[in-house]
């Protein structure tokens, strides 16, 4: 079964979506799925149905890792010079098509048209970041202390890898895995989440026309992510899972993968802390405040999720605040003008209703936003809380949407506890003047990433990733994003 757009959806033919039909893309064929399942995809502006893709199976999971296995050798023996002309190219084509791609995924994702394309040039990124870096793996020379033998080391391509994405960014996650193992000489199996698959057979069909051979990368979508997965790691081929994901299915699959002692790499949840200092510059900081809080509708792991403010400006912060986080636009993701997109599903605006109600309940108040409004489309609006209980879920659980709680605290030591008070070690903000003060609390949070005077910290070329329970290994940078799929052979020779 093909994918199928809904002819009758009102973007169907504004975007030119018309063309776009594709199966299963394994072997560097599309085709039907083993059986005759089907997954919905709905647009989470209007909750219209976009359209369906194939529900892959156990079978077609074999079928993947068989094709992925075929190519394994041709693909590591491939000159890094072709590799990386091939990945130059995969850039150079979504560029081109950043428009087509940024309209589908603000579609089938819900987020608001310009951090779609702003995801679009994230993602090409990593093609052009890792066709450079593919013609610089190098190995190791030395002399053993000892004298009697050379050490030489010598980095491969680790093997079949398993790569399973989320929703919130469907392009961006794949290609932040998809550049570095192909640079590597690893052949791939992409499982993309089952609320956003178009946009992983669009880039498939991409990879394809950029000369990508058949078999180096295969894309699957199921519905039964847990038995699917479950039987590509249960192959003896399979030598890598890459996740990017909630840590509760991190940590299932970690077990599942620990079964064949397979090399994992974890990017998981977050609970970012955003501390914003008295001596702070206040329109920097808030101004940081709403991108790390409201780029992708605040569904992101790098979210700020709990904003902790000096009590001297504490009062003039919520207050400046608060009047930007009101003014922005709520609607449909597809809208030029919108700044609020959708949660990508009802059990996400439930959740943050629950979150934000158990708050309420507890003694906070909501100065602007607070409620869900009625009608259709997953939407919550943008939202600021105050007087926070601590005995309220807002402060230790990831809240993944459009909510804004703020904190007030008076030292330094005190701000550093709190930040550090999570089982989660993501990201982390810090806004002030003080240069040594923002260098000291850096090295004291526990995150893996940190933006000092920033709103944003992602960037291919440096390491992504958490401590903690957020993650294990890191994607992107210099010699870390590849040096995940690459094993380290040691050669001790006498010449």
């Amino acid at each position: 079964m093909n994918v199928n757009h809904n002819p009758s959806h009102p973007d169907h033919d504004r975007f030119g979506f018309g063309s776009f039909s594709y199966g299963l893309y394994i072997g560097g064929a599309w085709r039907q799925a083993a059986g005759e399942g089907q997954i919905q995809v709905i647009d989470p502006s209007t909750e219209a149905l976009i359209g369906a893709v194939p529900d892959a199976t156990v079978a077609d999971a074999a079928a993947a890792v068989e094709a992925a296995a075929g190519a394994t050798e041709c693909w590591r023996e491939t000159p890094p010079r072709k590799r990386s002309e091939i990945l130059r190219r995969c850039f150079e084509l979504m560029v081109e098509r950043s428009e087509t791609l940024a309209s589908l995924i603000s579609l089938e994702n819900g987020k608001a048209l310009r951090d779609a394309r702003g995801e679009v040039a994230y993602a090409a990124e990593f093609f052009r970041w890792y066709a450079e870096e593919a013609v610089r793996i190098s190995g190791e020379f030395g002399v053993a202390p000892s004298g009697a033998n050379r050490i030489v080391v010598d980095y491969q391509p680790i093997g079949i890898c398993v790569l399973v994405t989320p929703w919130n960014f469907p392009a961006a996650m794949a290609t932040r895995k998809i550049a570095p193992a192909l640079a590597a000489g690893c052949t791939v199996i992409l499982k993309p989440a089952s609320e956003t698959p178009l946009t992983a057979y669009a880039l498939a069909s991409l990879y394809q026309e950029a000369g990508v051979p058949p078999g180096v990368v295969n894309v699957l979508t199921t519905s039964t992510p847990g038995p699917v997965t479950a039987a590509m790691l249960a192959d003896p081929r399979v030598r890598k899972l890459s996740f990017t994901g909630s840590t509760g299915v991190g940590r299932t699959l970690l077990a599942e993968a620990a079964k064949n002692v397979i090399s994992c790499s974890m990017e998981l949840g977050g609970n970012a802390p955003f501390v914003v200092f008295d001596d702070a510059d206040l329109d920097a900081a808030i101004e940081g405040l709403l991108v790390a809080k409201m780029r992708n509708a605040g569904e992101a792991c790098t979210a700020a999720n709990r904003i902790y403010v000096q009590s001297g400006v504490y009062d003039v912060f919520a207050e400046r605040f608060t009047q930007r986080m009101a003014a922005l636009r709520m609607g449909p993701g597809v809208d030029l003008d919108t700044e609020c997109g959708p949660m990508i599903t009802r059990k996400a605006v439930e959740k943050i209703d629950r979150l934000v109600a158990d708050a309420i309940s507890k003694g906070a108040r909501a100065l602007c936003g607070g409620q869900a409004p009625a009608g259709r489309g997953f939407f919550y609006p943008p939202t600021v809380l105050v007087d926070i209980s601590p005995a309220s879920d807002m402060r230790h659980e990831e809240i993944f949407g459009p909510v804004a709680p703020l904190y007030r605290f008076e030292s330094e030591a005190e701000v550093v506890a709190v930040a550090n008070d999570t089982e989660y070690g993501l990201a982390a903000y810090i806004y002030t003047r003080d240069i040594g003060r923002g260098m000291r609390v850096a090295s004291k949070v526990e995150a893996g990433m940190i933006a000092l005077n920033r709103g944003l910290v992602s960037d291919p070329a440096a390491p992504f990733g958490g401590v903690k329970q957020s993650g294990l290994g890191r994607e992107g940078g210099q010699r870390h994003g590849i040096a995940e799929f690459m094993e380290a052979k040691y050669i001790a020779t006498s010449f």
